[in-house]
């Protein structure tokens, strides 16, 4: 029997449908090969491609940078969701035998993107199931997924015991694999140092697929991800951390400042302080532009943590730094957990419960940061010369974080972590815009560079420093993994400890496996 006319066109444009609908054959074969290595149930449960009706909203979920979401934005050709190791392992063994690059991410707040975008083909690893906290108030330590959050790191340690926390960001759905494996640099860190500091154990996944402890990897790697960031050397699972002992009060305060009524004093002697004062306290010092009146100034923010009560700090800060004029009515005492909220931007007296969300609520903006470091206080005649730079390119404010006490008793090469003695602080140069046109983006763009040229004189030398974890493809880019395009900026990154990071990724990743624009590249 002849088959209608109306049902044949049907059946061959269904034919045209699913064969356009089909995955891609390379995706074919990462799925092969996973279902092959971990059983095809759960070969198909953790990997979503395009087609998937999650892949966007698993995608955009812990993209918290809206220059890197765009359409335009290359895409991965599948997005890997391991629920335990042996995931993970499947994962990097078979990207290899399909020619897939590798991007993992645990939180999503790389600056430039590189955790979950690639000009190549490529796989995201994204490790938000792999976030199980492990906490031992017997010898004071705790196991943390790379893809906790820190909010849930925090919390889970104050369930335990409102008296110890753990040194590490004040962002909490910034995730712990990158944050910590980057150095992790926070409002403890003049007590305690940097999260990289208390790592006393850690697991990952090598190029090879294996899952190593620090005892499987030793000292060389184990020494290369604490600070040089895990994205070059594997995949980070988890690290074992040692907990802190934070006091049972604690006390915060913020103080602005008008140029009119002070401000550039206050702003230059808060550099002379902020690294010499009491190992207790931490300073923070914000630079934002504004305007008074329709007529553009700085605004000058004082804002800080102190391991003590009011009483204490007022007058610790009555005798180091007067010009501040602090007052107990502009401190709050409150428990440490509290103050992690305090920092994060809640209200006072908001649930602890909070930090347990890992929900992007807000709209992601388009940000650009940057970062220095500043070994000499800045005259007052080059903070009005930078006031009027400001002024001039009015969407870049400057976050000034205090250093010195523990991180001066710290060798450089104690870890991968090279910024250490001889900085007074750290600047962050941040912007944040809405709007998507790519006028836009040139516009604030150039505004960052500006202000960040305008304030090489002032900043380390030799190189200029820079924060790995706030990354910034300014700095430089490898496309051939040379050793001479790694040191542009590995040398900002890592200072001196650049070659060993070169040496070491040779040795556990000869084939350059785990790359990225920023990655350490081998010896060659």
């Amino acid at each position: 029997m002849a088959i209608p006319k109306l049902i044949l066109i049907s059946l061959v444009f269904l034919s045209f449908s699913f064969s356009w609908a089909a995955p891609a054959p390379s995706y074919q074969s990462l799925l092969q090969c996973l279902t092959k290595t971990i059983g095809s149930a759960k070969g198909s449960s953790i990997v979503i491609p395009p087609s998937n009706l999650n892949y966007k909203s698993v995608l955009v979920a812990r993209a918290h940078n809206a220059r890197f979401n765009r359409p335009t934005t290359p895409k991965p050709a599948a997005i890997i969701t391991p629920l335990e190791p042996a995931h993970v392992s499947a994962a990097v063994n078979c990207s290899q035998t399909v020619g897939f690059q590798i991007r993992t991410r645990s939180g999503g707040h790389d600056y430039e993107g590189l955790s979950y975008v690639s000009d190549k083909p490529f796989i995201m690893i994204d490790m938000f199931n792999l976030r199980d906290i492990s906490i031992n108030m017997a010898d004071e330590s705790a196991w943390v997924g790379a893809g906790a959050t820190l909010g849930q790191l925090y919390h889970n340690i104050f369930s335990k015991s409102p008296v110890h926390g753990f040194p590490a960001g004040v962002c909490p759905t910034v995730g712990a694999g990158g944050h910590i494996s980057g150095g992790g640099y926070g409002t403890l860190i003049r007590k305690f140092g940097v999260s990289t500091d208390h790592v006393v154990d850690a697991k990952i996944v090598d190029a090879n697929g294996k899952i190593l402890d620090r005892k499987g990897m030793g000292e060389d790697y184990f020494w290369a991800i604490r600070g040089g960031g895990g994205g070059s050397f594997g995949v980070i699972l988890a690290f074992k951390v040692k907990l802190v002992r934070v006091p049972k009060t604690v006390t915060v305060f913020r103080v602005e400042r008008s140029l009119e009524e002070k401000g550039t004093d206050i702003a230059f002697k808060w550099q002379t302080v902020a690294a010499t004062t009491d190992t207790n306290l931490f300073t923070r010092m914000l630079l934002q532009p504004v305007k008074i009146k329709n007529t553009p100034s700085v605004r000058i923010t004082i804002m800080g943590l102190f391991l003590g009560d009011a009483n204490g700090l007022v007058a610790l800060l009555n005798k180091d730094f007067p010009e501040l004029g602090l007052k107990k009515q502009n401190c709050t005492e409150m428990r440490w957990i509290d103050s992690v909220l305090w920092w994060a931007n809640y209200e006072i007296g908001t649930s602890p419960k909070v930090l347990l969300d890992t929900s992007n609520k807000d709209a992601t903006k388009f940000v650009k940061r940057k970062s220095d470091y500043v070994q000499k206080p800045i005259p007052i005649k080059s903070l009005e010369s930078l006031w009027k730079v400001m002024m001039e390119n009015g969407e870049v404010g400057l976050t000034c974080n205090s250093y010195g006490g523990k991180m001066n008793q710290i060798k450089e090469t104690e870890t991968a972590f090279a910024h250490r003695a001889g900085n007074l602080y750290k600047i962050q140069y941040s912007l944040s815009w809405d709007h998507p046109s790519k006028k836009t983006d040139d516009t604030n763009l150039n505004q960052a560079r500006t202000v960040h040229k305008f304030m090489t004189p002032f900043v380390s030398k030799n190189p200029r420093r820079a924060y790995m974890n706030y990354r910034d493809i300014d700095i430089g880019t490898a496309k051939t993994w040379s050793y001479a395009e790694g040191k542009s900026y590995g040398t900002s990154y890592f200072a001196g400890n650049y070659d060993r990071l070169v040496t070491i990724k040779t040795k556990v990743d000869p084939k350059n496996i785990f790359r990225n624009e920023q990655s350490i590249p081998t010896r060659k």
